[in-house]
């Protein structure tokens, strides 16, 4: 028997490299003199599930599930990765998304270290998320973790899944009124449809903007065009570029007659989006 002294922190640290138990972290130290490739070893000897040998492979593969508070008033998108499309599909591993999501709704955590340390009860036993990942990394024998947390809030918040927890939209609107959940799903199907990059011009970075400038005014004297005619048709262009890239102004895809914002205001006058985000798997 080992007179090396084992520490709490050498027992946590095995078993964030492996995904065992405590205890067996704790058992295969105090075997091999605290070494900790033996320890390693050891596990493996034992039966145990290690996920060490996981920790550098890509794991682009897994969940996205996207979800509301019971007010409507918050929405949450997590990414859950894994590395095969299998485990992706597995009921289990969805299901155990499911909870973390469950989770991030209900406490609003600012960034994923802060989910990670959200207590969680899995298989009757309570631990923090960033546990209960470990655990899982070392009982499927795939690199697991979280890549993206998304919150939003506003007066109505609407959750939307797309392909499979392949992409995930949240759509917050600035206003409640009969018909809002209906409207929302058809504003977030055509987020995840054209992707725009923000509700409105207002919302496009500056720097994105004098970018779009450069380019098309490039384009036009390579046209041919006279320099006293640029800047207006660069204009033009600028406000195609808004029409297409941004929410509010894009082409409903439902109704090509009116755009986003005019389809809002059929629900209700002055409905409008406040925020939203789109996550894709992988992307």
């Amino acid at each position: 028997m080992s007179t090396v002294q084992i520490s709490a922190a050498d027992v946590n640290k095995l078993r964030q490299q492996t995904g065992a138990g405590m205890m067996d972290c704790k058992k295969a130290l105090t075997e091999t003199n605290g070494d900790f490739e033996a320890a390693i070893d050891f596990l493996r000897k034992k039966g145990a599930k290690v996920a060490a040998s996981r920790q550098d492979r890509e794991s682009n593969e897994g969940v996205v599930i996207s979800r509301t508070s019971e007010d409507g008033k918050t929405g949450v998108i997590i990414e859950l990765n894994c590395e095969t499309d299998f485990v992706a599909k597995n009921a289990e591993f969805i299901a155990f998304a499911n909870l973390v999501a469950n989770k991030a709704v209900e406490f609003k955590p600012a960034t994923i270290e802060e989910l990670y340390a959200l207590n969680i009860d899995v298989e009757n036993t309570t631990t923090t998320i960033g546990e209960a990942i470990i655990d899982k990394t070392g009982k499927i024998g795939e690199k697991i973790g979280v890549s993206k947390l998304e919150i939003i809030s506003g007066e109505k918040v609407i959750a939307y899944v797309h392909g499979n927890f392949r992409l995930g939209v949240l759509v917050a609107l600035n206003s409640n009124p009969a018909g809002a959940d209906e409207a929302g799903k058809d504003v977030a199907m055509q987020i995840a449809a054209m992707n725009p990059i923000a509700v409105d011009k207002d919302g496009v970075d500056s720097s994105l903007i004098e970018r779009e400038l450069e380019i098309a005014k490039d384009v036009i004297r390579a046209e041919g065009k006279p320099e006293e005619m640029v800047e207006k048709i660069a204009a033009g262009k600028l406000n195609k570029f808004y029409k297409d890239s941004t929410l509010l102004n894009q082409e409903f895809v439902k109704d090509s007659s009116k755009n986003v914002a005019q389809f809002l205001s059929t629900v209700e006058k002055g409905l409008t989006v406040t925020a939203f985000k789109r996550v894709a798997l992988g992307a």
